[in-house]
């Protein structure tokens, strides 16, 4: 049985809406850094941010042709509505709920976790660096 690689995933949003970021690490399963992405979003909302982290590193993830994976990510929300349990709601965030679906599908083996924001600093770090980027 092949070792899930696991991704960090984190979205920032600097006033919600504001200006904000996607940020995600790669680890291989043993543990090292594979690659880290960041992404400068404009003016979104948090659960708008979290959402593209998710699909700039699933976009990555696949290009680098990983096939297991397993993402943690510090939103709740996102968790739940890819794992069922919550509805989407937004018609804002629905594209990309899908875009995620669907990605998620094209791996052997994909899950998604809930994790605690101190867990997910290198991925929030990435998320505010982009934003830093970008600022003025």
């Amino acid at each position: 049985c092949e070792a899930a690689h696991h991704i960090y995933v984190d979205g920032a949003s600097r006033g919600n809406p504001g200006k904000a970021g996607a940020g995600a690490v790669i680890k291989s399963p043993d543990g090292s850094i594979v690659k880290k992405l960041k992404k400068y979003l404009n003016i979104t909302t948090n659960n708008m941010a979290e959402y593209q982290a998710l699909i700039i590193a699933l976009e990555a993830a696949h290009s680098l042709r990983i096939k297991r994976i397993r993402v943690l990510a510090d939103s709740e929300l996102m968790v739940k509505q890819i794992n069922g349990e919550y509805r989407v709601k937004s018609a804002a965030l629905r594209p990309l709920y899908e875009r995620a679906v669907n990605l998620l599908k094209e791996f052997k083996e994909a899950k998604i976790e809930h994790v605690y924001r101190e867990e997910n600093s290198a991925a929030d770090a990435l998320a505010n660096e982009a934003i830093d980027g970008h600022a003025g």
